[in-house]
């Protein structure tokens, strides 16, 4: 294995061909090519499909990408450590969040201390915040709860407890809590599974010898709300999550400390050094 060929499948990876490969590496095509063909030779396996001029990376080839995603990344932080300067942050930061009101405090502080930054910002359950940092998808992860693994770095951003939401017409008259028994006999809406506030709740009713089934499953957080919003069932999200929104009434669920919800912040442990992370986590402690 040499590390021409590497940074040849690298390439041809990341830009989806071997014609644009050639082109941003400057070098030709056949030549991009006969690296390639050595590297899967050389250890007897397929990187990539070729089909009608265009390729495709096969299972190989996919967790190949991978490494080296990983291995050049560090490649480029060795080269930023040894710059005069490490301070110069630029480019895009990428955040993916379970709800976004856990982070835009940092986020304020983030862009007051670098304007020309692009934050590249999108939302995903728990389980999709995870599978996005640990693909290198994502620079920064913000869940709605606790983050105990070895390959991952957390900071606690804060908690707030679990409430049920309605609509404000949902009930002749508002009540300020309701106990697990209660709700199981409401029409409930459930979000999609990888859910961590869900699954806490479910937990809880669960050792309560309460069963908690919903009437309606719904994927996202603002779909559930919309539903809920038009009176369709109970619903359930962290208080802080709740936002300025006067169709709905918060309604305490009145269940012990374990249904807080621990806002946290993760990164990848290996990417602590890359200056976008590192500037992002500066950007939080203030």
């Amino acid at each position: 294995m040499r590390y021409t060929q590497l940074r040849a499948f690298h390439q041809v990876a990341l830009h989806g061909g071997f014609s644009r490969a050639a082109q941003s590496m400057n070098q030709s095509q056949p030549s991009l090519s006969e690296q390639v063909r050595q590297l899967e030779k050389t250890h007897d396996f397929l990187l990539f499909t070729r089909e009608n001029k265009r390729v495709a990376l096969t299972k190989a080839g996919e967790q190949l990408f991978l490494l080296t995603r990983q291995f050049f990344e560090s490649e480029d932080n060795i080269a930023a450590h040894l710059q005069a300067s490490r301070a110069a942050v630029s480019g895009t930061l990428r955040i993916i969040a379970d709800s976004a009101v856990h982070v835009t405090k940092a986020l304020h502080h983030f862009r007051t201390d670098h304007p020309d930054v692009l934050v590249d910002m999108r939302t995903g359950n728990s389980a999709e915040v995870l599978q996005a940092l640990r693909t290198y998808d994502a620079d920064i992860g913000i869940l709605g709860s606790p983050a105990d693994a070895p390959d991952l770095t957390a900071i606690v951003l804060g908690s707030s407890p679990v409430i049920a939401i309605a609509a404000r017409e949902f009930f002749s008259e508002i009540p300020t809590h309701l106990s697990l028994a209660e709700l199981g006999a409401l029409p409930l809406i459930f979000r999609e599974r990888g859910s961590h506030t869900q699954a806490k709740l479910i937990t809880a009713s669960r050792d309560s010898g309460i069963i908690l089934r919903p009437v309606i499953e719904v994927e996202g957080r603002e779909a559930m709300r919309e539903l809920v919003a038009s009176g369709l069932g109970i619903g359930f999200v962290c208080e802080v999550e709740i936002g300025a929104d006067d169709r709905l009434a918060r309604i305490s669920i009145g269940i012990d400390s374990s249904m807080a919800m621990t806002e946290t912040l993760v990164h990848m442990s290996v990417r602590q050094d890359v200056p976008m992370i590192r500037a992002f986590i500066k950007a939080v402690s203030h």
